[in-house]
């Protein structure tokens, strides 16, 4: 007992050194970088909350507005500071859980490679997504378990009473984002394959009701808008309508390298190969759980590659769930050979890369220094350049709210204005750079499909009526031009301004400015 904590306080002080550095990282990527369409759509969550959503179920609203004291505070940093921190602690737990699971240096070797993930450090952590919150009550689900279920330790009052917990985590988790139902699976799974101990236990059944309960919002708000969120995800993923399309399971797979940074990518599945060889899947029974609960979560949209295109991402948690096993191999490997190394070469390699592709992803996003695309025509410039997501908003809102000033003192156009788009990106950019700043709101005309929260923010700000008149603005990296959207539906359709944005010294894109006045309501 003295040698194992001994051992275990090797690894604290490198431990939270590694969380303030990461920490450190991602602050200033999240200061000083754009919100991307996804997550400045995710601020409507914020603004218009409600117990669930077109898109998602509503636990990311709610981080937003946690971290930003409901919206008061609304600078990049503070919508994305809930990523950090729990970013931060999800680091702290991953390593508690690969401890419990296995032993103190898996624990540590677990923290590098979580902090290595580009899914992990950037994309959930750094960025505000669904994933954020889903990501943490995903990993305390497996910390919750670890302590309980899966521990050495007898079965008692305190591992049945962590194991309701777990079930009340995961619900939380499901109130984040729909594919945390996985954890459930797993565990069943798990549980009649290798522990039916728990099935006479209390706690068991308790633990599915609260989760059940905590769901329960999700269900509530699609019943009164007839289940429309859950058949649009389901249509995302409907199948067999292209027949079979190897392109799409090929970039998956890609995809799924990248995002789980390639280096973490390979030792997770030489991890999987690794806990199959010598019957090491039937003798430690942790292993188990934790391929029970990611394997049919990867498999499952891998199968959806085949026929559908998927997003990496929503794979996220299950690799997430394999860290601890990749640990597991690395420090049996280590033990193997008698390396004492804090970080071997394999960790070493995957940080170096994480490091390397925040660089140039940020250097990228705000100079342009690796890629500049001209384009053929102004309104093809930029438009291969997907670093524009996340760049010329800001620049856009200061030279937009000159314009309007501008036409509004000229009488060109009534005051207190709203802008207008037919898809919600790019209408969440336009409404958080360019309407909000200058005084105004932003409405969305189109299919639900295409305006998501939309649909409901815009009849909350009273609709769509006879004699409005809207600007629309459109960027030449995505360029949808206005006539064959609402040439039917409004008068007249002015081209205003065309708008430069520059980034170091060229013009990476424009952003062209109409009018689009006197809207004629549709007769009845």
């Amino acid at each position: 007992m003295e040698k194992k904590k001994s051992q275990e306080k090797i690894y604290t002080k490198p431990l939270l050194v590694l969380i303030a550095f990461s920490a450190l990282i991602r602050a200033l990527v999240a200061a000083f970088t754009e919100l991307g369409n996804d997550e400045v759509y995710y601020l409507t969550y914020a603004l218009f909350p409600d117990i669930s959503h077109f898109d998602h179920p509503p636990m990311v609203g709610f981080l937003i507005q946690l971290s930003t004291l409901d919206m008061l505070l609304q600078s990049e940093f503070f919508i994305r500071l809930g990523g950090i921190v729990l970013g931060s602690i999800n680091t702290w737990i991953i390593y508690l859980t690969a401890k419990n699971l296995f032993n103190a240096r898996s624990g540590w070797l677990s923290a590098l490679l979580y902090t290595a993930s580009i899914y992990a450090g950037i994309i959930s952590n750094t960025f505000i997504l669904p994933d954020t919150p889903q990501g943490f009550f995903w990993i305390l689900s497996l910390y919750l378990l670890s302590e309980s279920m899966l521990s050495k330790k007898p079965m008692n009052a305190t591992s049945k009473n962590l194991f309701f917990l777990s079930g009340v985590s995961i619900g939380l988790a499901v109130l984040s984002k729909y594919t945390s139902v996985f954890l459930w699976s797993g565990l069943g799974l798990y549980i009649l394959i290798s522990d039916r101990r728990w099935l006479k236990t209390k706690e068991l059944y308790f633990a599915v009701v609260a989760s059940i309960f905590l769901a329960l919002p999700i269900l509530f708000w699609n019943m009164e808008h007839d289940f429309i969120s859950l058949s649009f995800h389901s249509g995302r993923v409907g199948l067999f309508s292209s027949g079979l399309r190897p392109d799409y399971f090929g970039t998956e797979i890609a995809g799924q390298a990248f995002y789980n940074n390639p280096v973490v990518f390979v030792l997770i599945w030489l991890a999987i190969i690794f806990a199959f060889q010598k019957k090491r899947f039937l003798k430690n029974k942790n292993a188990q759980f934790l391929l029970l609960t990611a394997l049919p979560l990867i498999g499952i949209f891998l199968f959806f590659a085949l026929f559908k295109r998927t997003l990496p991402h929503w794979t996220g948690p299950a690799y997430i769930t394999l860290i601890p096993l990749a640990a597991w191999r690395l420090d049996s490997i280590m033990k193997e050979k008698g390396n004492h190394q804090l970080i071997p070469p394999s960790v070493n390699a995957a940080l170096m890369l994480f490091l390397l592709v925040i660089l140039l992803g940020f250097l990228q996003i705000n100079t342009g220094l690796f890629y500049h695309d001209e384009g053929s025509a102004v309104t093809n410039v930029g438009k291969k350049d997907p670093s524009l997501d996340m760049y010329g908003w800001k620049q856009l809102g200061m030279k937009f709210k000159d314009i309007a000033e501008r036409d509004i003192n000229a009488g060109e156009m009534p005051p207190n204005i709203f802008l207008l788009s037919h898809k919600w990106f790019p209408a969440a950019n336009l409404e958080h750079y360019v309407a909000r700043p200058a005084g105004f709101s932003m409405k969305t005309m189109g299919h639900i499909t295409d305006t998501h929260k939309y649909h409901w923010i815009s009849q909350e700000r009273g609709g769509i009526n006879s004699g409005d008149d809207f600007y629309y603005i459109t960027g030449s990296h995505l360029y949808s031009d206005p006539v064959p959207l609402y040439g039917k539906q409004f008068e007249e359709i002015i081209p205003t301004d065309t708008v430069k944005i520059y980034r170091s010294g060229k013009i990476a894109e424009y952003f062209f400015v109409y009018r689009l006045m006197d809207y004629k309501a549709p007769e009845e």
